[in-house]
């Protein structure tokens, strides 16, 4: 024992660390008992007669009712977003639409701390993630496109740039407000007026915005949120009077959505789901890229279609970078959403949580090695350990198709040739990641990698400047910076 151990006043060091809970306040949020449609500047009763209950995923209670719109919900709403655009919005100077994106903008960081709690109580996600990503890049999104308004036809030179009309916007639940933006965002600086469907399971921070939206006064119909399951966002698709679709989920309803306006002349952008590859060579600086990997995946719970799912490792460096991984996943803290201590939040739905178990499950019939640190989830809500899985051949399921949840494959390569074979050996391509100190390596990787987004020596980094999407079955368009804006434009 060593003279400074043996001292009185010198306290042993701790065995592991203990947080205690630091919950957000939950009261600085109210749900209204129940939601209706969101039309032309009012609150409206769904012409169909029908609700649903929107519940927390960390503890199933039930947070609202909702309304679920049908067919002549959605007529009503592309016709009050029609009419605002002929009779105004469109015809607006684009120094004044961009006045009204800068308010939306403000009211958002004004209201972040609210925000922040009800994606977290929506939508499970931990609240330091709510408060520290979801919302300024929400904000980041409408200051961003609020300075394009008046400069669009400077965007693309020698074209006469045109709104294209009523866009028609449906978004997914992992990020409801963030997908807010990057859709509302653009369309209206580019002169379009929206009908937006929220995700069934997230519909409530859609909901709040339309109080933003009355805040920053913007015109009754510029803005409308309608609310429901697949079958509304189907009358949305199918609707004769909206001129663009944009849509972000699976591949699977993307794939039926481009079936459905296949020759109707409706302009159509998809960001589908991902399979990424985060690559890791062995001169990378090892504890920076364990840093990226846990942030690639276990990043709102492994929600996100460009998450580092796959991940690639050089051989020579196979065991240290699983053995300080996995020691690693005992440090990540899984539990209530709203305790600013936590990492890893709530499963979105039990509909997920079971797709989830079912290709982990696979993935040990197969063969395939998995380590899940010791966790102690809540007894009530939809939880899933942090998991790894080595031993991985690239034909498992879980090397193939998207999980949308906390779980890693880990495969091994050897010469960069190999491991660009891998990672583009899938159906997908939104994004990837390249962990190594040679700047030339990662050139030489980006221009090789079939992704639409490479990252190098990080991952899920995220700017509004910044365009993003996919190729392949992941989609097509992309969404951020100047690009963004020519989805919703027409040219002369």
């Amino acid at each position: 024992m060593t003279d400074v151990a043996k001292r009185k006043d010198v306290a042993p060091a701790p065995l592991e660390w203990e947080y205690a809970p630091a919950p957000e306040a939950r009261d600085i949020v109210r749900f209204e008992e129940r939601y209706g449609l969101f039309v032309a500047g009012e609150h409206v009763a769904p012409k169909s007669g029908q609700w649903f209950a929107t519940t927390s995923p960390a503890s199933e209670e039930q947070l609202a009712e909702v309304a679920l719109a049908g067919p002549e919900d959605v007529d009503l709403a592309v016709g009050a977003a029609r009419e605002a655009y002929e009779n105004g919005w469109s015809g607006l100077r684009p120094s004044e639409r961009a006045k009204y994106l800068f308010r939306i903008a403000r009211i958002l960081q004004e209201r972040s701390r609210e925000l922040a709690v009800a994606e977290s109580l929506d939508g499970g996600k931990p609240i330091k993630e709510s408060r520290d990503v979801d919302l300024p890049l929400a904000a980041a999104h409408f200051f961003y496109y609020a300075g394009w308004a008046d400069k669009v036809e400077y965007a693309f030179p020698n074209r006469r740039p045109r709104p294209l009309g009523v866009a028609g916007q449906i978004i997914p639940w992992n990020f409801p407000l963030l997908m807010l933006a990057w859709k509302i965002a653009p369309a209206l600086a580019a002169g379009n007026t929206v009908v937006l469907k929220p995700a069934e399971t997230t519909p409530l921070t859609a909901l709040l915005f339309t109080d933003v939206c009355r805040q920053a006064e913007l015109p009754p119909g510029v803005v409308n949120i309608v609310t429901g399951d697949g079958s509304t966002g189907a009358h949305l698709v199918k609707h004769p009077g909206v001129n663009k679709i944009a849509f972000t989920g699976s591949t699977e309803v993307g794939k039926a959505i481009q079936r459905e306006l296949a020759g109707t002349g409706t302009h159509l952008t998809l960001e589908l789901g991902g399979k990424a590859a985060n690559i890791v060579f062995d001169d990378c600086a090892l504890d920076q890229a364990i840093e990226g990997i846990v942030n690639g995946i276990y990043f709102n719970q492994g929600h996100v279609c460009c998450a580092g799912s796959r991940l690639l490792v050089q051989e020579s460096i196979y065991e240290p970078l699983v053995s300080k991984l996995k020691r690693r996943l005992t440090t990540l803290r899984v539990g209530d959403p709203l305790d600013k201590n936590t990492d890893v939040g709530a499963i979105n739905s039990k509909a997920q949580l079971d797709r989830i178990r079912e290709l982990v499950a696979s993935g040990e019939e197969e063969g395939a090695e998995i380590y899940q640190p010791p966790c102690r989830l809540p007894e009530k809500g939809y939880w899933f350990v942090p998991t790894v899985f080595t031993n991985v051949a690239q034909s498992y399921r879980i090397a193939q198709e998207e999980i949308f949840g906390p779980v890693l494959s880990v495969l091994t390569f050897r010469t960069p040739e190999e491991a660009i074979e891998k990672a583009n050996n899938t159906a997908y391509g939104l994004s990837a990641g390249v962990w190594t100190e040679k700047g030339s390596r990662i050139l030489w990787m980006a221009e090789r990698l079939r992704a639409g987004v490479v990252w190098a020596n990080t991952f899920n980094r995220f700017d509004p400047t910044s365009p993003f999407g996919g190729y392949k079955e992941s989609g097509f368009g992309r969404e951020g910076g100047r690009h963004g804006l020519e989805p919703y434009l027409t040219f002369d």
